[in-house]
Parts: structure tokens; sequence; C-alpha cells
């Protein structure tokens, strides 16, 4: 799935079902943060719900394409990223 929106607080409610239904559609699921410019708490907290769901289904939640700002910031907060969560 790719994000086409930040990852805010005014959108996480709009992406949390788009989020779990990519993941529960694919046996390996991606999300694609490449037009993400701005994450906050929420986002990461979302993303988070998300590797989550994914591990409970028995599948590893990929994360590709982050913006400098966006892996910045999950790497400040100690979220765990492959090496092709790089855009």
């Amino acid at each position: 799935m790719v994000v086409t929106t930040d990852m805010t607080i005014y959108t996480v409610a709009e992406l949390k079902p788009q989020l779990l239904a990519a993941i529960n559609g694919s046996d390996e699921p991606r999300i694609e943060l490449s037009q993400v410019a701005e994450i906050d708490s929420a986002g990461v907290q979302l993303l988070y719900l998300a590797r989550r769901e994914a591990a409970v289904a028995g599948r590893k939640l990929r994360i590709s394409g982050c913006t400098p700002t966006v892996q910045e910031i999950l790497t400040l907060v100690g979220f765990p990223l492959d090496e092709e969560a790089a855009a």
C-alpha cells in the first residue's frame, strides 16, 4: 500500500482501516511511505499497530520508501526499520 498523505492525528483515523485491509489482503504486506512528508506520534502509533497486526497474522510488515524526515522520526522513537525503508 502506498500512503499518499501525511500520517498525523488529522489523517490516521482515515488511514487505519486502509492499512489494516492492506495487511489482511497480502501474504507479504508492504507500506510505502515515499509520499509522506510529515508523521507525528499518532502516525507512529498506527505503524506500530500495523506491525503488530501483521505479526499476529503471521506476516512480516515491510516499510519502504521513507523520506528523510519520516526515517529520522522513526529512528528517533526506536521503530525498527529494514534497509529498504530508506527512500
